[in-house]
C-alpha cells in the first residue's frame, strides 16, 4: 500500500472511529489495528491514538453544547477523577514490555468486541438521575479506576462509561454521551502529556487520524442517532478478531 493510500485509510478510519466513539464507544479497536497495519509499533499506535481521541472528544463536546446538552458540574468532577487515574495508566503503557503489550492488547480487543455484541439494551429515557451525594462519590471512585485503564489503552473506554452512567447514575443516552465526551477530553489531555513527554507519538499519522476523528465526532454529536450500527459492529468484530490473532501469534 502506497503512502498516499495509507494517509487516506487513516483519515477515513479516523472519521468512522470518531462517529462510533461519540455515539457509543469502541472506535479505538478500529484505529489501533489501522495504525499497526500501516507500520506503527503498537506502543506508538496506542500513544498516537490519543490525538484523535482528544480532538474527537473536544469536537463532540462542542457539538453537544451547540445543542444545549450539558451535565455540569458532574462531568467536571468525574473528569478530574478519571484524569488522576489516566496519568498512572499512561505511565504504565510507556514502560510496558512490547511483546506482553501486544498480547494484552489482543485480549482487550476481544473482550471489547464481546461487550459490543452482548451489551444490554439501555434505556433511552429514565425518570431520575443520581448525580450527587453517595452516587457521586461512588462514581468518582469508579472513574478513578477506569481512568487508569483509559490512560493505559483506552480501547472500549466509551462503552464502559456509557454502561456505568446509564445504569448506575440513571442518565439518558444523550446526556450520558455528552458527559462521556467531556470526561474523555479531560482525562485524555493528561494522558497525552505523558506520551508527548516520553516521545512516543507519530505526529503526522496522529494529526491525520485526529482530523478524521474530529469531523466524525462533530457530525455524530449533532445527529445523536445510530445508523447502520449492526453493519459497523459486524465489520469491527471481523477486523478486531483478525488483528488480535496477528498480535498474539506474530
Amino acid at each position: 500500500m502506497s503512502e498516499e493510500w495509507q494517509w487516506i485509510l487513516i483519515t477515513v478510519v479516523g472519521f468512522i472511529a470518531g462517529f462510533i466513539n461519540t455515539l457509543a464507544g469502541g472506535g479505538s479497536i478500529l484505529t489501533l489495528p489501522a495504525m499497526i497495519l500501516v507500520g506503527l509499533d503498537p506502543t506508538v499506535a496506542n500513544a498516537t491514538n490519543r490525538l484523535g481521541i482528544l480532538l474527537s472528544a473536544v469536537s463532540a463536546a462542542a457539538g453537544f453544547k451547540s445543542k444545549k446538552v450539558s451535565v455540569m458540574p458532574f462531568s467536571l468532577y468525574v473528569g478530574v477523577a478519571a484524569t488522576i487515574g489516566s496519568v498512572f495508566g499512561a505511565l504504565i503503557a510507556v514502560e510496558f514490555d512490547k511483546k506482553l503489550f501486544n498480547r494484552v492488547l489482543a485480549v482487550i480487543m476481544i473482550v471489547i468486541v464481546v461487550l459490543m455484541v452482548l451489551q444490554p439494551r439501555m434505556k433511552k429515557v429514565l425518570d431520575q438521575e443520581y448525580l450527587s451525594g453517595r452516587p457521586l462519590w461512588i462514581t468518582l471512585f469508579v472513574f478513578l479506576i477506569l481512568g487508569v485503564y483509559g490512560g493505559f489503552i483506552n480501547a472500549g473506554m466509551g462503552l464502559l462509561m456509557i454502561l456505568w452512567l446509564n445504569i448506575f447514575n440513571g442518565m439518558n443516552l444523550i446526556r450520558t454521551n455528552a458527559t462521556k465526551v467531556l470526561v474523555t477530553a479531560i482525562y485524555t489531555s493528561a494522558a497525552l502529556v505523558v506520551f508527548i513527554w516520553n516521545d512516543v507519538i507519530d505526529w503526522f499519522i496522529g494529526l491525520l487520524l485526529a482530523f478524521g476523528n474530529m469531523v466524525g465526532g462533530w457530525i455524530a454529536a449533532r445527529l445523536s442517532v445510530k445508523k447502520g450500527e449492526g453493519f459497523i459492529r459486524s465489520a469491527l468484530v471481523v477486523i478486531v478478531v483478525l488483528m488480535a490473532i496477528r498480535l498474539w501469534f506474530f
